[in-house]
């Protein structure tokens, strides 16, 4: 814990730094290539729960009762229909049909009954239709569409649109990665999924206002100086705050990764399985995003404004001038002898040259004698 402590430590003084801006077209790439799986798990379409498209649920209490005895029972009542059947945390299976069967709820309660040799009476029935989904459905589109539309607002002000058009991106990604794994797992997407893909809309602009707050620091008055480029600058920001997002990221993992693992496997709490898991893709996703594809994409958007372009020519020219002055200090020097830091030019201290020709002689101090 100590040596990454010391990590974030030298990550925020700029001794250590990873190019993440740099590499933009590899979190690009990697990107695009899950986005494309994420889309293809899309068109082949979601699992939508009965709240969605409409059915019935029958709960039956019976000891001993088994999934499997459930599933011969309801096949042989429905002529063979699809229907799920699941367990629940109080001992009783639950069984799920959806509206296309052609049977009537009490048609189909009573084959129940006499099929698992139960009580009408200790079967209970839900008929849901498909209009509460459709209203269910459009609500959440709703509600996504005006939180996209609050956070690019608030996003322009605050900062500026570029970085609004990074964070939109941002999240588009992340709820597009996490739908996708749904639907090519083909789990069931019930209204409390819709709750945790909402939900880690949130987690995930959070994680990018912080990167986005940093970067907005190291590039005031950046146009004033020679020495770095803007993207430079937003990778620096990046690296300052890469511990920190780490850290929340893992933080609210556990929780989430306990409400999936112990709550929903252990414990067969169906509710929370939909939401956590929902989460647990989603605050990963928002992680992965925030760190290699908002700020990559604000520096790149950056990168096309005149002033910023100017300022990428200067740097190169300050560069090239120093290295050229640098090598001209090497060939100007007695042979064998090497330079101090403080006769290298600005910008090369600590990269110590030495002049062509024989080699220090073993023993012979280096430096200015």
């Amino acid at each position: 814990m100590s040596r990454f402590s010391n990590l974030g430590h030298r990550l925020y003084q700029g001794e250590v730094s990873f190019d993440f801006v740099g590499r933009r077209k590899l979190w690009y790439s990697i990107s695009g290539v899950i986005v494309l799986v994420a889309a293809i798990g899309l068109a082949m379409g979601l699992h939508l729960g009965i709240e969605f498209k409409g059915g019935s649920v029958y709960t039956v209490q019976k000891s001993g009762l088994t999934v499997a005895q459930a599933q011969t029972a309801i096949n042989d009542v429905t002529h063979g229909s699809t229907a799920l059947v699941q367990s629940t945390d109080k001992g009783k299976v639950r069984i799920q049909i959806s509206s296309e069967v052609e049977q009537s709820p009490d048609t189909i309660r009573s084959g129940l009954a006499k099929e698992l040799g139960v009580p009408v009476q200790d079967i209970d029935s839900q008929v849901i239709g498909p209009s509460w989904g459709e209203q269910i459905s459009q609500k959440a589109l709703l509600g996504l569409v005006i939180f996209m539309v609050l956070v690019t607002i608030y996003m322009a002000i605050a900062f500026e649109w570029r970085m609004a058009v990074a964070a939109l991106v941002a999240l588009i990604h992340d709820l597009l990665i996490t739908i996708g794994v749904y639907a090519l797992v083909g789990l069931e997407v019930t209204p409390g999924t819709v709750i945790g893909f909402l939900t880690i809309l949130g987690y995930s602009l959070y994680d990018t206002v912080v990167v986005f707050d940093t970067v907005k620091e190291n590039t005031k008055g950046l146009t004033k100086q020679s020495k770095l480029t803007y993207s430079e600058a937003a990778n620096a920001g990046l690296n300052q705050t890469l511990v920190r997002s780490i850290n929340t990221t893992v933080v609210a993992l556990l929780p989430v990764a306990a409400l999936l693992f112990i709550g929903g496997g252990l414990l067969g709490a169906g509710t929370l399985n939909d939401i956590s898991l929902a989460l647990f893709i989603g605050l990963a996703a928002g992680a992965y995003s925030s760190i290699c594809v908002a700020t990559p994409l604000l520096a790149q958007l950056k990168e096309e404004q005149p002033e910023m372009k100017a300022l990428a020519k200067r740097v190169a020219q300050r560069r090239a001038s120093e290295a050229k002055a640098a090598a001209e200090a090497a060939a100007a020097a007695p042979a064998g002898e090497e330079f101090a830091d403080e006769d290298l030019p600005a910008g090369m201290v600590g990269q110590r040259a030495q002049a062509p020709g024989k080699p220090r002689a073993k023993g012979r101090p280096s430096g200015k004698r």
